[in-house]
């Protein structure tokens, strides 16, 4: 049984074998900061072991159910084993994607930030639609979403949103997303019903836990707080409890207003202050190679990774691998996993950076 990537299973394996013997050791938690250590990347290796063992068995269950449907055919089972088996491929396909994820960061959760470019009530529509086929995109993978942060539009749509995406390798899947999307259809917002080319920025950062020191002075810093502006009943008219923060040394500006406590809005902010300035940092240390900032597109709208096609067609093309999908409503509901997957394998992740 054997699934795409180069990562070398056996050797996690082993690896996964050796910390656990290490855990059964009677002074094992006398180092407080080792134990923790190990005890994270037990959890990341088993991530990958237990499901690929507990494939395996269902890949060798169904070997034993169909030899023994070859000598008493069964209708009913013989379904139900194909049924098991495409569910096996679908799994095995996902398993092959994660395998192509090869840098450390890329186990962890991704803050996603979007924008929308110049094109009035148009481009804020299509800000709003990205935002929700990456939500549904999580959803489907079983991954936590919350919005950090998000700017109304005037008429429709937003100005731009933050999301937190939780989930193993969160970040590693969706950095494939970086860079300016364009979307050409005929726009519901134009009396004359003409053809609009509209943009929207994303940009992918890798979360920062606890882990990670990351310092930030108070005087770097710069708050401003505002009121929320868009829906949210009288309390975005009266109160001041959204947070703006400056971080002057590099210019970074994040803001909250998606909650009523101006305290948690500035945790929410300085969080997101937390992930671009470790993304910053990465970029200087990954400079020689530009992996990042080569990914990094400059959001003039003339360089977009992706276009979305509406109209007078329906087509989703990405630039960087030219892999097209006909079904654009598929591709809004989430399915972008072939993207994904073949951004991942074009941009050789596979032989770079450590195993996760």
């Amino acid at each position: 049984m054997t699934c795409g990537g180069s990562f070398d299973l056996e050797t996690k394996r082993l690896t996964l074998m050796a910390l656990e013997n290490e855990m059964a050791d009677g002074t094992f938690w006398n180092s407080q900061e080792r134990a923790q250590e190990v005890v994270k990347e037990v959890k990341t290796l088993k991530a990958w072991v237990d499901p690929f063992d507990a494939l395996v068995s269902r890949v060798n269950a169904a070997r034993e159910l169909d030899e023994l449907l070859a000598i008493e055919p069964d209708a009913a089972m013989n379904a139900d084993l194909d049924a098991d088996v495409m569910g096996m491929q679908t799994e095995l396909e996902a398993f092959g994607l994660r395998s192509l994820l090869r840098h450390p960061d890329d186990v962890r959760d991704a803050q996603v930030e979007i924008s929308a470019g110049a094109g009035g009530t148009e481009a804020q529509d299509w800000a709003q639609m990205l935002m929700r086929m990456y939500t549904r995109w999580a959803e489907k993978r079983g991954f936590s979403v919350d919005l950090m942060d998000v700017s109304e539009g005037e008429e429709a749509g937003i100005k731009g949103a933050v999301l937190e995406i939780k989930g193993q390798y969160a970040y590693g899947f969706l950095k494939a997303e970086s860079g300016v999307h364009r979307l050409v259809r005929i726009s519901p917002f134009d009396s004359q019903a003409r053809r609009h080319t509209s943009f929207a920025s994303v940009f992918v950062y890798a979360m920062v836990d606890d882990e990670i020191n990351i310092e930030i002075r108070d005087e770097d810093i710069k708050m401003d707080v505002f009121r929320a502006s868009g829906a949210g009943g009288q309390h975005v008219n009266k109160t001041s409890s959204a947070v703006r923060l400056t971080h002057i040394p590099s210019g970074i500006v994040t803001s909250s207003q998606a909650e009523r406590s101006q305290l948690k809005n500035r945790g929410h902010a300085m969080k997101q202050l937390k992930n671009k300035l470790y993304q910053l940092e990465l970029d200087k240390q990954m400079a020689a190679k530009a992996a990042i900032d080569a990914n990094k597109m400059d959001v003039s709208f003339g360089s977009q990774i992706r276009s979305y096609v509406f109209q007078p067609y329906t087509m989703v093309n990405d630039h960087r691998t030219e892999l097209k999908i006909a079904d654009v409503e598929k591709v809004m509901l989430g399915g972008i996993d072939p993207f994904i997957e073949a951004y991942l394998k074009a941009s050789g992740d596979v032989s770079t950076g450590s195993a996760a």
